[in-house]
């Protein structure tokens, strides 16, 4: 399979985390109603997805271009000690170690090398924005002090005869709604299997949902976004690597990793489009470890699919062939002991 960055450029709100198996989900949709996006259309690239992927999607990232081009990527899930330098006094490692847990995000560069012991924790809240192009102007930073923002929406609902609130139909609530930095890009990763679907192809289904929308009232007018650029990325594996850093949420295949460092993430999955008026459109949940996971394989030779994780399938009355990605495309990692 082949590694590709795809970048994007949110132009709204998200009321839905832009998540690895939710990119799959939706572009799952465009395959359904587009059947040329992936060979032999979406029924049969489904029925073979447990055991030959055409594509597994990563979450979305900031990706900040300042002269070289650097990801954020989660902190890796791992104790603290191991972002630690050997040999510090019992202070100093205290006071590294309170500072380190406020750093929620790795900043690593281009070539998707991670370092524990040579790259930093990042603090974005300050520095790094200033140095994001199109950001130096008061009226693109005011009102947003970090990378995501949140802000509450009202909502109410209407009697349809009266086109009025009142009356007992009268219930207002309110929901969360993302939105990001407004001079910066995000970027998501995919592993495209190339006899199956290709990049254009990819790139056209993500262009479909940035103009219609993605997630949680999309039909409001949030989760738009434009694609700016694709490009293919070749991830280099380091001399004794024995470790993968997950780029999206994913299920570990039961009994093949020696040590799981993770985040729990349970999704609580919805249809979508026509399947959301179903009589039953809510999945069965699925617990997964979070993008951000360092999962260590008993055999070596389990490092030598690009890939890692498991499809979920039987989570849904409503539509028996659904399909959940429990995939992750992942960073080859070398991991040492830490102290601790």
């Amino acid at each position: 399979m082949k590694f590709y960055e795809i970048t994007i450029r949110p132009i709204s709100g998200f009321g839905t985390p832009l998540k690895g198996d939710t990119l799959f989900g939706h572009f799952c949709w465009q395959v359904a109603y587009e059947p040329d996006l992936v060979e032999g259309g979406l029924q049969r690239a489904l029925e073979s997805y447990g055991e030959r992927p055409f594509a597994v999607f990563s979450s979305a990232f900031v990706r900040l271009e300042s002269g070289n081009v650097r990801y954020l990527l989660p902190r890796p899930c791992l104790p603290v000690s191991c972002f630690l330098e050997k040999g510090m006094t019992r202070r100093a490692r205290y006071e590294a170690a309170k500072d380190l847990k406020s750093r929620k995000w790795l900043s690593v560069r281009e070539d998707l090398k991670l370092d524990l012991t040579g790259e930093r924790l990042a603090d974005v809240t300050g520095t790094l924005l200033e140095k994001t192009p199109n950001s130096k102007t008061p009226e693109a930073r005011e009102g947003h002090e970090g990378i995501v923002g949140m802000f509450v929406q009202a909502h109410n609902s209407i009697n349809r005869l009266t086109q009025t609130t009142s009356g007992p139909e009268f219930a207002p609530y309110a929901t969360d709604v993302h939105y990001y930095h407004p001079a910066l890009e995000l970027a998501f990763f995919v592993l495209v299997d190339e006899g199956m679907t290709d990049i254009e192809r990819v790139k056209r289904g993500m262009e479909n949902i940035g103009r219609f929308g993605y997630g949680r009232d999309a039909s409001t007018g949030l989760g738009r976004f434009d694609v700016c650029d694709v490009a293919e990325l070749k991830l280099e594996r380091p001399e004794g690597v024995n470790a993968c850093y997950t780029l999206a949420p994913c299920v570990p295949e039961k009994g093949a990793y020696r040590e799981i460092h993770y985040s729990p993430f349970v999704r609580f999955g919805k249809h979508g489009d026509r399947l959301a008026t179903a009589a039953n459109p809510f999945k069965n949940p699925v617990v997964m470890a979070d993008e951000g996971a360092v999962l260590i394989p008993k055999k070596a030779e389990a490092l030598n699919k690009s890939f890692a994780g498991q499809a979920i399938s039987g989570i849904s009355k409503a539509e028996p062939g659904t399909v959940v990605q429990g995939y992750a495309p992942y960073i080859p990692l070398r991991m040492e002991s830490c102290d601790g």
